[in-house]
């Protein structure tokens, strides 16, 4: 199971937020490419990365600080957060980003994500955010009638190979992964599925480990030093 250290980034600044509300944002790292070389060195191979304010703004915002960390450590970098167009994939994929997710675009409009595998192939991901099951989105403020694994099937018809999974309640909560929902995608699917939100130890990391999942995102956890980073990666390998 792969272990992704996660940097959200408003205002070019790391950030950490309590389940996916933008009122709580608190800044939990000086610099993103410092904090990124730290994970390279606890033995790390990839780092998950988001742009908050382009979640909001729908566009493409901190793109400087991902490129940074892109091209300046030995991390790949996978990335989401106002990603909306052809033009938004192309200029990342051309600037080091190794793979992009896709979020509320696979909700509002399927055929981009369609369009953007057929483009870029595994580079693409797609990320399902739930609230109780239901598909959320536009930095988690708008709701859906849509099941999140009926929408993972859908991602799967058009080729998606891998899916960020966030339980929202879970986010930021320190509270535990939603094991049961994360089962559930995974046997839904036929897709590599990491798991996001409430990652709390290394006991967390030991049942996503055991349940199969391809891996995990691990953010407040390191900034509160409730896992440790380079024994989440060693028992992962």
């Amino acid at each position: 199971m792969i272990i992704f250290p996660a940097i959200d980034i408003i205002g070019g600044k790391p950030v950490r937020l309590y389940k996916g509300d933008f009122s709580t944002a608190k800044q939990v790292a000086g610099d993103a490419l410092e904090t990124a070389e730290g994970f390279a060195k606890a033995g790390c191979q990839w780092i998950h990365m988001v742009d908050l304010d382009g979640s909001l703004k729908k566009e493409p915002v901190n793109a400087d600080t991902f490129i940074s960390v892109a091209n300046e450590t030995p991390l790949k970098v996978e990335l989401g957060g106002g990603i909306r167009t052809m033009k938004d994939i192309d200029f990342y994929i051309n600037r080091g980003i190794s793979r992009i997710i896709l979020g509320s675009v696979a909700l509002k409009n399927p055929q981009l994500v369609e369009e953007a595998v057929k483009e870029f192939g595994s580079a693409i991901a797609v990320g399902i955010d739930a609230k109780q099951g239901y598909v959320a989105t536009e930095g988690w403020v708008e709701g859906s009638d849509v099941y999140f694994t009926d929408l993972a099937k859908k991602m799967e018809a058009v080729g998606v190979k891998t899916i960020i999974f966030t339980d929202i309640g879970k986010d930021g909560t320190l509270s535990g992964p939603n094991l049961e929902q994360l089962v559930e995608i995974n046997n839904a699917v036929s897709c590599d599925i990491t798991a996001s939100g409430g990652v709390t130890s290394i006991g967390d990391i030991l049942a996503l480990r055991d349940k199969k999942l391809y891996g995990a995102i691990c953010g407040k956890s390191i900034y509160e030093r409730t896992l440790d980073l380079r024994e989440a990666v060693e028992v992962c390998k």
